[in-house]
């Protein structure tokens, strides 16, 4: 069996030559060299494969090295990565009249798969909305857990349960309908849309406004959700509770808001079946942007399938 050709040593002192560059004349820093170092490895044992030299290496070639790299499951961020350093080395080339043109300038990496929204499981959005913390303040432990139970209910955005005052007005971005059980929110775009809220969250609200009102809140201060100065509550103290509380509530990772408007798509989804209801409660304006939560229903589909089905995988045997 032959082996395959090595890079020739005019590839090799090439190499070095760029390597002692970026190193001495560009000061970029050793982990950064190193790297360069293993990208170009990896060009010169293409360019052997395919018996050119590295002066010789055209953009069919490259491109082809790419669909390998992307059929063998390297990513495309980094690909893309290994691109820039060719691009780099090929650069170098031209000013020092190797080669004419940079066959690296016009190629670029496979697009990165856009990945799944994160979705609890329907137990662990559950078990975040009941948790209860003995020792944290009454008061805190009230207005986490109605933020919590709304933006699972709701499938709200942040900025959305932010804005939500305690009752309607001319000014309101949004507000509670207790007797309604719906959350009236203001959405991307100004878009103006109503949910509605659980039975779980509707308990959960009603208990957090009879603190609230127990709080000697001033009056005038017209939000929902509000910290100890009487203050409107924005989205990034919102984020830390909720990082706290699911850290508290034992979850395998920290929740955000956003994962749980996911985790309600999701589970409405799967229960349902309903695209289009989905995408109204959501508030998207197109439906593309709901079709994700279909490829989330899916992968729970194939999980009950696999775990479930005596034909789901070969275990073992003919």
């Amino acid at each position: 069996m032959s082996t395959p050709a090595q890079p020739g040593s005019d590839d090799q002192q090439l190499v070095e030559r760029y390597l002692e560059h970026v190193r001495v004349e560009k000061r970029l820093a050793l982990r950064t060299v190193e790297l360069y170092a293993l990208d170009l490895r990896r060009l010169g044992e293409f360019a052997a494969q395919a018996g050119v030299p590295l002066a010789s290496v055209h953009s069919a070639h490259v491109r082809r090295w790419i669909a390998q790299m992307h059929a063998a499951g390297r990513s495309g961020r980094g690909i893309a990565l290994i691109l820039s350093g060719w691009r780099g080395f090929y650069a170098w080339l031209g000013r020092e009249g190797r080669v004419t043109s940079n066959p690296v300038q016009d190629v670029r990496a496979p697009k990165a798969a856009k990945p799944l929204p994160k979705a609890l499981s329907v137990d662990d959005a559950v078990q975040l909305a009941a948790h209860r913390d003995e020792d944290d303040d009454p008061w805190l432990q009230a207005r986490d857990a109605a933020m919590t139970e709304l933006l699972y209910s709701s499938g709200l955005r942040v900025s959305e349960l932010t804005g939500l005052d305690v009752h309607a007005s001319s000014s309101a971005r949004g507000w509670i309908d207790l007797q309604a059980g719906e959350a009236h929110v203001l959405g991307k775009g100004s878009k103006r849309r109503s949910v509605p809220v659980g039975a779980a969250a509707m308990t959960a609200l009603k208990h957090w406004l009879a603190l609230r009102a127990q709080a000697g809140v001033l009056a005038d201060q017209p939000a929902l959700f509000i910290g100890r100065h009487g203050t409107r509550l924005t989205p990034q103290s919102i984020w830390q509770r909720l990082k706290r509380r699911s850290l508290q509530a034992g979850l395998a990772t920290p929740v955000h808001p956003h994962m749980l408007r996911h985790s309600f798509a999701s589970h409405v989804l799967q229960s349902s079946s309903d695209l289009r209801a989905v995408q109204e409660l959501l508030g998207h304006a197109n439906i593309a942007t709901t079709q994700v939560y279909t490829r989330l229903d899916f992968q729970h589909l194939a999980q009950a399938y696999d775990a479930a089905h005596p034909r789901a995988r070969v275990k073992g045997g003919k």
